[in-house]
């Protein structure tokens, strides 16, 4: 008689989370337990203005309402004490210098974190993998023991570094590979920059002659590129310009990031404009209310006396260059940065108080800068511009383009880059902007994009023709592949019958139907008298 067991079910109530909790699983396998490890909150208290510091989050008046923001910086001028804030889930650009009246103290404050204590370097316990991590001399006589084929790569690469030792041969890196992998262009984004510090430390590690002459040769391949800080790169360049972008700074420098706006408010001729971001003027403007600028020559100054006698004695009406372009409305210069570098410098002082990604300020010379502006009885004003490499080896049209806070919604920033088109056009070439592109500068380009492919297409299929991405990119003057990301974008891409076509839906056609009753400021091909210019070689060498 055979005795049956009945399985003994055993059932769990599922623990309550709090709020402010999180549910950590046990490490024991098999267990089954879990534990609730409490996230406490950040600690809170009433405060005076004495006790702020750097890391507080205060609750700060902004348009007649309470916002949360974060102190990133504090500064006394003139004697009264100044905070610049960050507010709460809200774009960098709005963080500003706030005075001490307008912080909210019968709120409680929420202090910072206390940092946790980092352990040095080897102070944890062993890894599994730490046995097997052992210096290459150690396995040398292993290794050297297995006698390669007398034909493989392995032979000739011992026989060529036995033929060195005795010949008392230094290995040379080979610059030609080594430039391949390095990036062009003058000045590099911090994406780039990471990754050209990353493989510069690969190649040093793999011509170090203590590698050389111990005969072994390293894996690379197992190798994991590390950033500045020393963390692993373990995303991809899109995603982290999607990181950036999102975040509203375009800086990919911790340095840069911790540089706070320096400026309250800057007069640009009758504008007075509040500027978004750090720029470089010498450090004892920044102690100034106000910043003027000459709206004709950019010269800067820090109190209205020397401004207005500058004003008196500046003579010059319009930027320093040949006028290439003007119709009823605006003109267009041509600066040269090597001819007029104290403009061009101080027009990007001027422009880095709206670009948070621009890095150059000071090496003008391989540019070219076209400048936009309005007429009146007084000279020409400064609407905004856009600079160009001289040669540019991945064919960009434009490398930095602006359009000032004062002539912003206007029309203005689609006509910058219309007219840089225009010019690619007369150059016969197709242009790009330089990426990554600023947030404002992307939503302006996309939108010009399908501005112009819809306005082609919709007049072509009047015609009844058929047109390609080919011939779109030819006519526009804009690359294959912005044609194409803009087709994608605007849903007009379609698989029909084993093949690819373009197709005008609803919505385009809607879309066209606004843009006819539009008006429109549009560049005339006509009124643009201009050669695209040609550079000798002495020329071409940026050098004092």
């Amino acid at each position: 008689m055979s005795s049956q067991t009945s399985p003994v079910s055993h059932q769990t109530t599922p623990l309550p989370v709090l709020p402010g909790t999180a549910v950590v699983a046990s490490s024991a396998p098999g267990s089954g337990t879990v534990s609730v490890a409490s996230a406490s909150p950040p600690p809170t208290s009433i405060a005076t203005i004495g006790q702020l510091r750097v890391g507080c989050k205060v609750w700060v008046s902004k348009d007649g309402e309470l916002r949360h923001a974060e102190l990133l910086s504090l500064v006394s001028k003139k004697s009264e004490p100044y905070f610049y804030v960050h507010y709460t889930e809200f774009n960098k650009r709005l963080d500003e210098w706030v005075p001490s009246t307008r912080l909210d103290l019968t709120r409680p404050v929420e202090w910072p974190r206390p940092e946790k204590p980092r352990k040095p370097p080897g102070s944890g316990p062993a890894s599994k993998n730490s046995k097997d991590k052992q210096p290459l001399s150690s396995n040398k006589k292993n290794k050297r023991s297995r006698p390669a084929p007398k034909n493989s790569k392995a032979a000739k690469a011992q026989q060529q570094r036995a033929r060195g030792k005795e010949n008392n041969i230094v290995p040379v890196v080979d610059e030609s590979q080594q430039s391949k992998n390095d990036v062009n262009g003058r000045f590099l984004d911090g994406v780039a920059a990471a990754s050209a510090v990353a493989a510069s430390a690969l190649t040093s590690q793999s011509a170090t002659p203590a590698d050389e002459k111990d005969g072994e040769m390293m894996d690379l391949d197992s190798v994991v590129p590390e950033t500045v800080d020393g963390e692993p790169e373990n995303f991809s360049r899109e995603e982290e310009i999607e990181k950036l972008r999102t975040s509203g700074s375009m800086t990919q420098s911790h340095h840069e990031i911790a540089r706070v706006r320096n400026f309250m408010k800057v007069q640009v001729g009758k504008h007075e404009v509040e500027p978004w971001y750090f720029s470089p003027y010498p450090i004892e403007l920044t102690e100034e209310d106000c910043m003027y600028v000459c709206e004709f020559c950019l010269s800067y100054f820090g109190s209205v006396k020397p401004f207005q006698r500058h004003r008196v004695k500046c003579h010059l009406q319009h930027p320093p260059g040949n006028e290439i372009y003007r119709d009823q409305s605006v003109s267009f210069f041509e600066i040269d940065g090597r001819r007029q570098r104290t403009w061009c410098r101080n027009l990007c002082l001027l422009s880095k108080l709206f670009l948070d990604h621009k890095t150059l300020y000071y090496d003008v010379d391989p540019f070219l800068f076209y400048c936009m502006t309005v007429r009146d009885e007084l000279g020409h004003h400064l609407i905004g511009y856009f600079s160009k490499e001289k040669e540019s080896a991945e064919q960009y049209n434009v490398a930095c383009i602006l359009t000032l806070p004062q002539y912003q919604r206007h029309g203005y920033g689609k006509l910058l880059i219309a007219f840089s088109y225009e010019l690619s056009k007369k150059e016969g070439k197709l242009g790009s902007p330089e990426k990554p592109l600023s947030d404002l500068g992307l939503l302006s380009y996309r939108a010009f994009w399908a501005d112009t492919v819809i306005e082609l297409l919709a007049d072509e299929e009047k015609e009844l023709r058929e047109t390609t991405i080919d011939e779109i990119a030819n006519m526009t003057a804009m690359t294959t592949t912005d044609v194409l990301h803009t087709l994608q974008n605007l849903n007009m891409l379609k698989y029909y019958k084993g093949q690819h076509i373009i197709c005008l839906t609803n919505g385009v056609m809607e879309h066209y139907e606004k843009l006819k009753t539009k008006r429109r400021r549009k560049i005339d091909p006509s009124k643009l008298i201009w050669k695209p210019p040609v550079f000798t070689p002495a020329q071409l060498r940026f050098a004092w």
